[in-house]
C-alpha cells in the first residue's frame, strides 16, 4: 500500500474492537488515522478542521446512523472520499449510499484485500480531482484558455512532467484545434529551458522554399531580393525550443534537411558555406496520420522515427466533454474583456446544448462560438444553430439504422417496401426542414411544400414531429 502511505483515515463505528482493529491495521500499512465512535463526533471533528484523506464510516450506528452521517459529510466537502462499512448489504441501502456520493461500499465481514483496493481507488481519485481543481486554479489565474480538467488531459500532463527534464523530441498528434500547441508550449515551460525561446513555425503556412528560408536564414544574394542576411527559426530557438506545427505538410527535400539538423545540431543557411550550431529542442505537431505517410512514401521513415521519441496523443473534445464548461466560461471571461462588453453567464439551454454537441472543430470550434456569443450578445442564432445541426445528426443516424436493417434482411424485403421505407424518412427530414424554416408555421410549411394544410397535419403526426 506504499501508494497511500501517509494519508489520513478517519475510522468512524460504533464498536470499539472495530475502531480499535481498523487503526492497528492501517497503522501498520503506513497509515495515520483517527477515529471518532458516531456520526456526530466525525462531523465535529470534519468541522473542527480535521483534513482526512478518505472516512471509512459504519452504516448501522445508534442516534445519526450513517447515511445521515454521509448526508452531512457531503455538505461540508463534496469531494471528501468515503467508503461505507456495513453488515447490511441491502441493495436499496447500497444504491441509497451511492447516490449520496460514497466512494464504495464494503460488507463486514471483509478481506484485508478488498479494503487495499478500496482506499487505493478513493484516496487515487481525491488525489486527481484536487490536481484537477489545481490546474483549474491556474487557469483562471493565468488567463490561460485550456483547462486540464479531464482524466485523459491530466494524463498528458503527468506524460510532459515525466519527460520534462529530458531533451527528447516529442511528436504531438490530434485532430485540428485539440490544442496541441498548448500541449507544447507546457512541455516547455515544464523544462529546463522555460526561460529561453519558444518558437513556433508553421510548416502548412508557407511554400517549401519559403519555409527552408523561415527555418534556416539565408545569406545576402542567396537569390533576387536577398538584400540582407537572414536568421532563421532554428537560430532565434538556440538553446530553447521549436515547435514545428503541421509537420506533415513539409516537403520530402526538407524533410531531409530536417533529418541533417536533428542528427548533426548543424546546418548551413541558403547561400552559405558555413555549419551553425544550434542547441535546438524540437517538438513538432501533426493532425495527420505519419505512419500511413511513411508507408505511401510521403514522409521518410528515418525522420518519423526520429520525432516520434515521445508520442503525444491529445484527445478530441468530444471525448474529453467534462472540461466544455470550464473551457465555455474561461472564453467567456476573456473575450468579454477583450470586447469591453458585460460578462453573462451561458443560459442552461445554451450550456445544454453545447454538453452534447460533437465539436468536429475541437476546442477551436467551441472558442468561436463563444466569440460569436459574446459580441453577438444574443445567443439565440447559435443555439438555433446547434439544434439544427442536432436535428441533422439525429436523421442522419435514423437513415444509418435505416439502411442498417435493410443490410441486414437484404432479400427479405421486396424491393418496393425498400422504397418506401427510404422515401418516408427522406420525406420526414424535408417536412422537418420546411417546418423549422418556417418556425412551425404549418400553413406557410403547407405552401412551401405543395399540399394542403390537413395533408400536412396528418404527415406531422405520422412522422411524430414536434416543436423544439
Amino acid at each position: 500500500m506504499s501508494e497511500g502511505e501517509g494519508a489520513r483515515i478517519l475510522v468512524v463505528d460504533d464498536a470499539e474492537g472495530v475502531r480499535g482493529y481498523l487503526a492497528s491495521l492501517l497503522e501498520l500499512r503506513g497509515y495515520r488515522v483517527d477515529t471518532a465512535e458516531d456520526g456526530r463526533s466525525a462531523l465535529a471533528l470534519l468541522e473542527g478542521g480535521a483534513a482526512p484523506d478518505v472516512v471509512l464510516l459504519d452504516v448501522m450506528m445508534p442516534g445519526q446512523d450513517g447515511l445521515e452521517t454521509l448526508r452531512r459529510i457531503r455538505d461540508l466537502d463534496p469531494r471528501l472520499a468515503v467508503v461505507m462499512l456495513s453488515v447490511v448489504g441491502s441493495t436499496q441501502t447500497i444504491v441509497e449510499a451511492m447516490q449520496l456520493g460514497a466512494a464504495d461500499y464494503l460488507n463486514k465481514p471483509f478481506q484485508e484485500e478488498e479494503l487495499e483496493a478500496a482506499l487505493h481507488s478513493a484516496i487515487s481519485r481525491r488525489a486527481l480531482l484536487q490536481e484537477r481543481d489545481r490546474l483549474a486554479a491556474e487557469v483562471v489565474a493565468h488567463g490561460e484558455s485550456v483547462v486540464w480538467g479531464s482524466d485523459s488531459m491530466l494524463a498528458v500532463r503527468a506524460l510532459l512532467e515525466q519527460v520534462a527534464d529530458t531533451d527528447v523530441t516529442m511528436l504531438i498528434q490530434g485532430e485540428s484545434g485539440v490544442g496541441k500547441e498548448i500541449v507544447a508550449r507546457m512541455a516547455h515551460e515544464l523544462s529546463p529551458r522555460r526561460e529561453k525561446p519558444f518558437v513556433k513555425v508553421n510548416c502548412a503556412a508557407l511554400p517549401a522554399d519559403l519555409l527552408e528560408s523561415e527555418l534556416f536564414g539565408y545569406e545576402k544574394g542567396a537569390f533576387t531580393g536577398a538584400t540582407g542576411r537572414k536568421y532563421g527559426k532554428f537560430e532565434l530557438a538556440h538553446t530553447g525550443t521549436i515547435f514545428l506545427d503541421e509537420i506533415g505538410e513539409m516537403s520530402p527535400a526538407l524533410q531531409a534537411k530536417l533529418l541533417q539538423v536533428l542528427q548533426d545540431s548543424e546546418f548551413t543557411r541558403l547561400g552559405g558555406n558555413r555549419e551553425i550550431r544550434v542547441d535546438v529542442r524540437v517538438l513538432c505537431a501533426t493532425n495527420r496520420r505519419l505512419t500511413e505517410m511513411v508507408k505511401t512514401g510521403e514522409f521518410r521513415e528515418d525522420l518519423y522515427f526520429r520525432l516520434d521519441v515521445v508520442s503525444v496523443r491529445i484527445p478530441p473534445l468530444r471525448e474529453r466533454r467534462e472540461e466544455i464548461p470550464a473551457l465555455a466560461l474561461s472564453f467567456l471571461r476573456r473575450f468579454a474583456a477583450r470586447y469591453e462588453k458585460p460578462i453573462a453567464t451561458l443560459s442552461p439551454a445554451l450550456a445544454e446544448e453545447l454538453s452534447r454537441y460533437p465539436f468536429p472543430g475541437n476546442v477551436r470550434e467551441l472558442e468561436n462560438l463563444i466569440k460569436r456569443v459574446v459580441v453577438l450578445e444574443n445567443e439565440e442564432l447559435i443555439l438555433s444553430e446547434l439544434r439544427q445541426g442536432a436535428r441533422g445528426r439525429q436523421r442522419s443516424a435514423a437513415l444509418r439504422v435505416l439502411l442498417d436493417g435493410l443490410e441486414e434482411s437484404a432479400g427479405a424485403l421486396p424491393l418496393r417496401e425498400v422504397g418506401r421505407r427510404a422515401a418516408q424518412e427522406a420525406e420526414r427530414e424535408a417536412i422537418d426542414r420546411v417546418l423549422h424554416h418556417t418556425h412551425w408555421n404549418r400553413k406557410q410549411a403547407a405552401k412551401l411544400l405543395g399540399v394542403s394544410y390537413k395533408t400536412l397535419l396528418q404527415k406531422i403526426r405520422d412522422c411524430g414531429l414536434e416543436p423544439t
